[in-house]
């Protein structure tokens, strides 16, 4: 692919970030990483405060193709769709955030519980089973991973159905690509649907319900791997670095104790941290101030002892945890 050249846009890192349901949770994310977000509500492209980043929005569906062609170097997107469109990006992290589970449901009142059953009914019925979806690609994977789909249909793929192309495969089992309201399809235009829920309130007040799943997404950040080889990457390693700081955070304390010098040693025995705790003495002699960072479980289980052992517990929520010396990963 040839990148265009646009106006302001060259010497930069280019930065896709995903519009619709992603967009908001990556603004924040974005904010929280110590970036200033403006004029998003207004244009597709926002200002960020660091001067070497274009940022531009585009749909989720979109970024990981892009990314992958080089007209941009970094994205942020679903894995479902890093996976659906099979490119070959590098994906530096996940972000914890935008998680939905990429499913097969159907009609609450067709009697089956799972894909199997209901694959099996549908091809001994009427001797075809349609499903919609947005995912053409991993609809066919998750439909040819059935043991039911080997046994009646064999090796070859389903057909699959687009207002512009048709790949004809097993006419037994034809996948229509869905342009959204994808639970709205059945039982008029398909047997069953292959899309993503969160809640599942969706699917079961459009009188559907779950019979089997594929997979678990989120957002991720994603980069081309020749920008990885270029002058960019330590801009592309610090923007890694910063947001990957913000999800850490989400599961990390920072706890601040006062403690003897007899207890410090039992306390360290017990105290997790990411390298070790920073220990400084108090003006009070034999006394010392120990703070680290711990993981928000690790304090349930920890706390009893620190209560025993330590006197003026100080916790704060970090804004960011940096691990700098994953920088060069």
């Amino acid at each position: 692919m040839v990148v265009p050249t646009v106006s302001g846009f060259s010497g930069k890192v280019r930065f896709a970030i995903p519009k619709g349901s992603l967009m908001k949770d990556t603004i924040s994310l974005l904010e929280q990483a110590s970036y200033e977000v403006r004029g998003e509500e207004r244009s597709y492209k926002p200002q960020i405060s660091d001067a070497d980043i274009f940022l531009k929005i585009l749909r989720p569906q979109e970024i990981p193709i892009l990314v992958c062609d080089g007209a941009y170097d970094i994205g942020i997107t679903g894995l479902d769709w890093v996976l659906e469109t099979g490119v070959d990006v590098e994906v530096l992290a996940k972000l914890g955030y935008g998680r939905v589970y990429l499913v097969l449901a159907c009609p609450k009142w067709f009697n089956v519980s799972t894909a199997d059953e209901l694959l099996r009914w549908k091809l001994s019925e009427e001797g075809v089973f349609r499903v919609s979806t947005e995912y053409l690609n991993l609809a066919s994977e998750y439909l040819r991973s059935l043991d039911s789909y080997r046994e009646l249909v064999g090796k070859e793929p389903p057909t699959i159905i687009t207002p512009w192309w048709r790949r004809k495969g097993a006419g037994e089992v034809e996948i229509f690509l869905s342009f959204g309201a994808t639970e709205a399809k059945p039982p008029e235009d398909a047997d069953a649907v292959f899309d993503n829920m969160s809640t599942g309130i969706t699917l079961y007040q459009n009188n559907l319900k779950v019979v089997g799943r594929a997979l678990t997404s989120e957002a991720v950040l994603i980069a081309n791997k020749e920008s990885l080889r270029s002058w960019k990457r330590e801009k592309i390693l610090d923007v890694k670095t910063l947001l990957k700081g913000v999800v850490d955070a989400r599961t990390r304390l920072h706890i601040f104790v006062n403690v003897s010098e007899e207890n410090l040693p039992k306390l360290l025995e017990v105290l997790p941290a990411l390298k070790s705790p920073t220990i400084a003495p108090l003006s009070r002699k034999g006394w010392y101030s120990v703070n680290t960072v711990v993981d928000r479980r690790e304090f349930f289980r920890i706390m009893a002892t620190i209560r025993k052992l330590a006197q003026g517990l100080v916790v704060h929520e970090p804004r960011q945890v940096l691990l700098l010396d994953e920088g060069g990963e």
